[in-house]
């Protein structure tokens, strides 16, 4: 009876322990810069700030968007020729070991250029444009930019002429990879476009 209720609690104590899942693995930083110096450095630069304005500032930004990014260029539902020639190679793994090692790194502060458009953009990202049903910016990005892991990106401090082009990307379909930016960017017009993106590159 004894062997018996105890070979009732291994077999549990098995079920559970089988059910637990697994830690995820930590990210492996060398490998990240590694193949940061190989593959992405060219445009982004050694530590992800500020490079060429046609390309984003990735430096400091949360691992699980730049992670998710990069698999959707990989899956094709993010297009960009360059990007998915780079992702072809790179396992899930590397993604992550990449993603997490440009997160790491600390951006340079950005301003915005055109002080004749700062209020219009900080209206736009603060309160939105309500007779359009535009949300404002910041109930996703967050009053300072700071974005949300894995859903919205970091954009304080980001390049103006990348967020204006992003912003274009998502009106014209040409980036499909986010329904909700693609149905605020519908709805509104060069002006306002390039407005907010000048003044996010400011946000701090």
């Amino acid at each position: 009876m004894k062997l018996r209720l105890l070979a009732l609690v291994l077999a549990a104590f098995g079920t559970a322990h089988a059910a637990t899942p697994a830690a995820p693995a930590k990210p492996d930083l060398a490998k990240g810069q590694k193949i940061a110096t190989e593959v992405c450095m060219a445009c982004h630069s050694a530590d992800g700030s500020r490079g060429s304005p046609a390309n984003p500032i990735i430096a400091g930004q949360h691992p699980e968007y730049l992670a998710k990014q990069l698999a959707e260029f990989k899956s094709g539902k993010r297009k960009n020729a360059i990007m998915s020639g780079m992702v072809a190679a790179l396992s899930e793994s590397d993604m992550r070991d990449v993603a997490h090692f440009y997160a790491g790194k600390s951006a340079k502060p950005g301003f915005a250029k055109n002080k004749a458009t700062v209020s219009l953009g900080e209206k736009i990202y603060r309160g939105g444009i309500a007779d359009r049903s535009i949300p404002a910016c910041a109930a996703c990005h967050g009053p300072t930019g700071a974005g949300m892991p894995s859903q919205y990106p970091r954009i304080a401090g980001q390049h103006g002429d990348y967020t204006e082009a992003q912003m274009l990307a998502f009106r014209s379909g040409a980036r499909a990879n986010n329904v909700m930016m693609t149905g605020v960017a519908a709805k509104m017009n060069d002006a306002e476009i390039k407005a907010v993106s000048d003044y996010i590159a400011g946000l701090r």
